[in-house]
């Protein structure tokens, strides 16, 4: 059964139809790419699945519950997470604040907990800082951090993007591109990181513009354009369908 099923979802704004009825179906244990042309309506998408913008009509389920409108906090809850594609970290707050403001399920954050059984709040705090202090040292950041999210690098905003969502401990990711705009040598540690979540379990579902990277990493892949789901399969499959061509590449495929 897949773990997330997307069927006939709808967004529009104002006069702007930004998804037509639009269909996906990720399998679990997936790192399932997610490509179109710009404006395809992939990032609004991510933006109705995560919870962060309602649906106008459709159904969306994640591992079998239907979270269609629900809130994004709700969605988190539920171990589904997302990311954006210009991090957004808490810029005054230092990386390991930023790491742990994103556990979930917290005992120390009931007051009747933190009150009456302090020792069971002391040790959850204590597990959390492990976490936090073990994923940081597994995406490099451990020298960070200390420092306020808006002393580090492009870059390392990136690797805390990616570092807030493990803290939620998710069935699922949604990456936007978590590879925009860095460095080619940070596009592969990255891409690593990425291929080690699938590993650990987690189910990944990537936006990413680089069709090298996509072809390397991604297995199914899955196209839109204008709102809607156009077809999936390989990467070698998709990218040698025509309509793909004519909607992806434009110009370049017609003259081919």
């Amino acid at each position: 059964m897949a773990i997330l099923s997307v069927t006939g979802v709808t967004k529009a704004f104002g006069g702007v139809v930004a998804l037509d009825g639009a269909d996906l179906s990720v399998e679990p244990g997936t790192l399932t790419g997610l490509i179109g042309p710009n404006g395809a309506g992939k990032s609004t998408l991510f933006n109705v699945i995560s919870g962060f913008i309602p649906p106008d009509s459709g159904s969306i389920r994640f591992n079998g519950v239907e979270i269609a409108g629900a809130r994004a906090d709700q969605v988190t809850a539920a171990g589904l997470v997302r990311t954006f594609q210009i991090p957004r970290p808490f810029a005054r707050m230092s990386v390991m604040e930023n790491l742990l403001a994103y556990a979930q399920r917290h005992p120390g954050d009931q007051l009747a907990v933190s009150l009456f059984n302090p020792r069971r709040a002391a040790r959850a705090e204590a597990e959390v800082i492990d976490r936090a202090h073990a994923i940081a040292e597994r995406l490099g950041l451990s020298a960070v951090l200390d420092n306020r999210a808006n002393e580090i690098s492009g870059g390392q905003k990136k690797l805390v993007e990616i570092g807030r969502a493990l803290m939620a401990q998710p069935r699922m990711i949604l990456l936007d591109e978590p590879m925009a705009g860095v460095n080619p040598t940070l596009a592969e540690t990255i891409a690593g990181h990425l291929l080690g979540m699938v590993k650990d379990g987690i189910t990944l579902l990537l936006i990413e513009h680089n069709m090298g990277m996509i072809g390397r990493l991604c297995d199914p892949v899955i196209v839109m354009a204008q709102g809607k789901h156009l077809t999936s399969g390989r990467f070698s499959d998709v990218a040698a369908d025509p309509g793909v061509q004519e909607v992806y590449m434009g110009k370049r495929a017609r003259q081919a």
